[in-house]
């Protein structure tokens, strides 16, 4: 009943024996094809994912024309528990989320504290090879800024609001304010341009408590946010490089990615030839990379038309991370201009985007794409020492300074525990290198490594395998 007050006069309906359900369809002509079904799972679920509705029952099953395809369907789905990152996390110790803290608010334990900041620093300094500022921005901002930028007309639901010393004020969804406000702080001229502002942001959006999903769907989280200004005549050029940042990062993931362009929204801000002039640079940059993509009426950002990169995981699941928008409404409502060759005043365009996306996300798709076992350049903990018997700790103790010394990631396992436990406890924590310290290895001023996939590798001194975890490391 409270779908049919909000849907238009004609409905479509399905019905089966007794049952009778609204149904928008499509339909297959016929289920005489399918050879094989299988009920899946039931679970409970909020009344559109809102805490405060009631509990509805959802019922899970899959379909198929033979029974190969369930069975692979089936594979699929348990190598994907296998995978699951809230699971991993927990194992792995790399994360936590805790209903007193709050729901959709992320924890991280020191090892995927170090994952991310392997992450922030690969970011940072692959932005600064291409041209990128630094900048940081504060959580809070006035509530009139929210006003004049279109988000408390367009986004408020996302957002949430407090009040200091009587003023109120928006805690930041997104950053792009305070990288205009850094823009507006002094005249620019056209040589300036482009400027290209990056920032590890923290943003906080009020996500339904019934979508929250371990990493992949928070309230709390941090984005390689960056908004680049240029003159519109470098407007397909910033574009293009975007799209080649997007396409060098993905491939030292190992992620393939397909293409979305997402148009304007019923919602949203600017003037009707902006929005066709924005589109159209879009349309124009993927056609010059000759990238094949679809088209997604009707859900682009409400200040403007967006490129969505979709990349595809190890299960050939997609998810949606980077993304490119090209926003000529904010630079308007700021106010942004800058001196041109004419000295005359004249806007600039702006251009919002991410290359992993939130980081959270990013992270939760990772441990689900490696299952767990990091390369060896992600991995928080890149080698564990173990000794054979206590007697081995003081030569352990200087191995593992040297490593340490040279930015091996390293953790010592000195316990009085037989040598094959401490190896199993090292493979299921998938620590890439296990190198074993006993009388030879003392002896010969050498370590033997084992990797997780249980492999023994010969004896070598430490340089030599301190340069065969450098060796690797990825090259852009």
């Amino acid at each position: 009943m409270e779908h049919l007050e909000e849907l238009p006069d004609h409905v479509s309906l399905y019905r089966q024996g007794t049952f009778l359900d609204l149904c928008e369809g499509p339909h297959l002509p016929t289920t005489g094809r399918i050879k094989a079904f299988k009920l899946l799972n039931v679970s409970g679920t909020y009344w559109r994912g809102d805490a405060r509705n009631k509990v509805l029952q959802r019922i899970y099953g899959t379909a198929f024309p033979e029974p190969k395809a369930l069975e692979e369907y089936l594979h699929m789905l348990e190598e994907a528990r296998k995978r699951d990152h809230r699971k991993l996390g927990k194992e792995l110790d790399l994360f936590s989320i805790h209903e007193e803290a709050g729901p959709g608010l992320v924890i991280y334990h020191p090892k995927g504290a170090m994952l991310r900041t392997i992450l922030e620093d690969f970011e940072k300094k692959e932005h600064l090879k291409r041209g990128y500022q630094i900048v940081i921005g504060p959580s809070l901002l006035r509530l009139d800024l929210w006003k004049q930028s279109g988000h408390f007309e367009n986004y408020r639901d996302k957002m949430y609001f407090t009040k200091v010393e009587d003023a109120e004020y928006g805690i930041k969804p997104m950053n792009c304010l305070a990288h205009m406000l850094i823009y507006k702080s002094q005249i620019r001229s056209y040589r300036d341009l482009p400027l290209r502002y990056f920032e590890l942001g923290t943003v906080h959006r009020h996500e339904k408590s019934g979508e929250l999903h371990g990493l992949l769907r928070v309230r709390g989280f941090t984005q390689d946010d960056a908004h680049i200004l240029c003159r519109p005549d470098q407007l397909n050029d910033e574009i293009g490089a975007i799209i080649d940042f997007v396409d060098d990062v993905m491939k030292i993931f190992g992620f393939e990615y397909e293409m979305e362009l997402s148009t304007r929204p019923e919602k949203s801000i600017g003037a009707e030839e902006d929005w066709e002039r924005a589109t159209q640079a879009l349309l124009q940059a993927l056609k010059t990379k000759n990238l094949s993509f679809e088209i997604n009426e009707g859900e682009g950002a409400f200040y403007g038309p967006k490129i969505d990169v979709k990349l595809k995981d190890a299960l050939h699941r997609r998810w949606q991370c980077a993304t490119i928008q090209v926003d000529f409404a904010m630079p308007e409502r700021f106010d942004l201009t800058y001196i041109g060759s004419d000295g005359e005043r004249h806007r600039p365009v702006m251009l919002h985007r991410v290359i992993l996306g939130a980081m959270e996300r990013f992270i939760g798709v990772l441990i689900e794409h490696y299952a767990g076992a990091f390369p060896v350049w992600l991995a928080p903990i890149q080698a564990t020492l173990l000794t054979v018997t206590e007697r081995h700790i003081s030569y352990g103790e200087k191995i593992y300074a040297q490593l340490i010394e040279k930015g091996i990631r390293t953790e010592k396992d000195f316990r009085n525990e037989k040598l094959g436990f401490k190896i199993r406890e090292a493979q299921i924590q998938k620590i890439p290198y296990m190198l074993v310290i006993g009388d030879r290895e003392e002896r010969d001023g050498t370590v033997s490594p084992r990797q997780r996939s249980g492999e023994a590798i010969e004896g070598m001194r430490i340089e030599d395998f301190i340069k065969r975890v450098e060796s690797e490391y990825p090259r852009l």
